[in-house]
């Protein structure tokens, strides 16, 4: 059967899965969504014998229904290859009474390469299938992890263009030198003057701009997405919460059956969108645990049903959390409002202009699968200190927020079914933080100096990420302002011609 996905924002409105992931964004501004969660058509049981390729074709195939056998496995493979430093892909490594997926053994060193690897193959496949003719301009902001993901994924693909905005300040230092001196004669990255809700808002204004779609058309171009907006990226994020499942069956730690609660740090909502999919699928997840750090905009909302970004931005050790503005959370709410796209769209407007909205008492009922936690940054750095303390374990900033919240959960509600932990960056990726909290000696120094340090505290060998941007060349060193976006991306595009 055709899977057609359908605007949060307009119910009459239906594409194909290859359609939906040109567009990235629908024309009214809303988010695609499938019709409906399929599900699995395999047993946990032959599963959990199954490499991550063959589980990612397992799971997409029933997302993106008008992709052929042949060119859905062509993607995955073209992008689970050698790009990873370790064979599984997603290794799952037992922390303490904990069970971590390591999602950062891409090219990045970052969860986004696991979907990122992939959206340029799942594009030229959809561009070809639907006879694009224009040059595709994947148009992006960035907290930190999906733009130099993005860069390394679209970097010289044919017939594409990128350019990745991110919030100057507000990216650590190896998150910034990733991107700037990213290789490739078809991409651009620009530091924009404000934070990363400012970016994100002037990328989505920019695909809804009619003037600018229309002028790019007549130069021979189209806009596409590469952020979590994209279901080309939200539906390869479904695979490895089903590989993780499958994978803990298989190493004898959970029974056939055996309900798992999950912790994913999210900001942007896309990570635990895709976990609360794979529940869906039927994947015996309990609890889905939303981890926040200081910018704790979605644990006030499940906490109370009120989403209101009007609040101080908060600059963290954990910058890819940074986020007022979680754009991937309209999903979930145009689910819990029945598939009401006039509901939706009257919150979404609310949230435009005012910075708020409240859900109803019928919809918060709904959200009976989530709950919520945040840490501190002393809270943060004590996971981390705490961890390799007592495990020997080393874990980015990230990933120690989740953590954090997992431990709070668990001790706070006594719930004992075992808990996955989304791992989402290499401690490399924040080295400075992370060194710091593990001992304040290395207060203040280098990150670039620390490198060696965090080698043999963690024995983890340095990344080639890493090891390449040492002494890169800077290549990209374009700013502006907000209000410049427009004007920068058509110097950009217009410069390429």
């Amino acid at each position: 059967m055709n899977l057609l996905y359908k605007s949060t924002r307009n119910a009459e409105y239906t594409v194909t899965a290859s359609q939906a992931i040109l567009k990235g964004l629908a024309e009214d501004g809303g988010l695609f969504v499938p019709v409906e969660i399929p599900k699995l058509d395999v047993t946990m049981a032959e599963l959990k014998s199954m490499s991550y390729q063959d589980t990612a074709y397992a799971v997409m195939k029933h997302f993106l229904t008008d992709f052929t056998e042949e060119e859905l496995k062509h993607c995955i493979n073209n992008a689970y290859d050698s790009k990873f430093d370790t064979e599984v892909i997603a290794p799952l490594v037992k922390v303490g009474d904990t069970y971590h997926l390591e999602l950062f053994h891409g090219a990045t060193i970052a969860f986004k390469d696991m979907a990122l690897s992939i959206l340029p193959h799942l594009l030229t496949t959809a561009a070809k299938k639907n006879n694009v003719k224009n040059d595709i301009v994947i148009l992006t902001a960035t907290s930190g992890d999906t733009g130099k993901a993005a860069l390394a994924g679209f970097a010289d693909v044919p017939g594409t263009r990128i350019i990745v905005f991110y919030p100057k300040n507000g990216v650590s230092k190896v998150q910034e030198l990733q991107m700037v001196t990213q290789k490739g004669d078809n991409t651009a990255v620009v530091a924009i003057h404000g934070n990363f809700d400012n970016a994100q808002s002037g990328v989505k204004a920019l695909f809804e701009d009619k003037e600018l779609e229309k002028e790019l058309a007549d130069a021979g171009y189209q806009f596409s997405s590469a952020n979590s907006i994209n279901i080309g990226r939200l539906v390869p994020q479904v695979v490895y919460y089903v590989y993780a499942y499958a994978k803990l069956l298989e190493n004898e730690e959970i029974a056939v059956g055996e309900e798992i609660n999950v912790t994913v740090p999210t900001g942007n909502f896309g990570n635990i969108l895709a976990a609360y999919y794979a529940k869906q699928m039927g994947v015996p997840i309990g609890k889905l645990i939303c981890a926040s750090n200081e910018n704790k905009v979605l644990f006030d909302f499940f906490k109370t049903g009120k989403y209101d970004r009007n609040r101080e931005f908060v600059l963290t050790s954990s910058p890819s959390m940074d986020i007022l503005i979680s754009s991937n959370l309209e999903r979930l709410i145009y689910t819990i409002a029945g598939q009401d796209a006039d509901k939706d769209r009257e919150l979404m407007e609310a949230l435009k202009t005012t910075g708020i909205y409240e859900i109803t008492e019928d919809m918060k009922a709904k959200l009976a699968d989530f709950e919520g936690g945040y840490a501190t940054e002393e809270e943060t750095k004590a996971a981390i200190h705490d961890t390799y303390a007592s495990t020997g374990y080393v874990m980015d900033t990230h990933t120690a927020v989740a953590a954090h919240v997992s431990k709070v959960y668990q001790n706070t509600t006594g719930n004992e079914k075992k808990m996955l932990v989304a791992s989402t960056a290499s401690p490399y990726k924040f080295i400075g933080s992370v060194m710091t909290a593990i001992d304040e000696k290395y207060a203040g120094m280098d990150d670039f100096a620390l490198i060696d340090e965090l080698e043999k505290t963690s024995a983890m060998e340095v990344p080639n990420a890493i090891k390449e941007i040492q002494n890169a060349e800077i290549r990209h060193t374009l700013e502006c302002d907000v209000d410049q976006m427009k004007s920068t991306v058509k110097a950009i595009l217009k410069a390429g011609m």
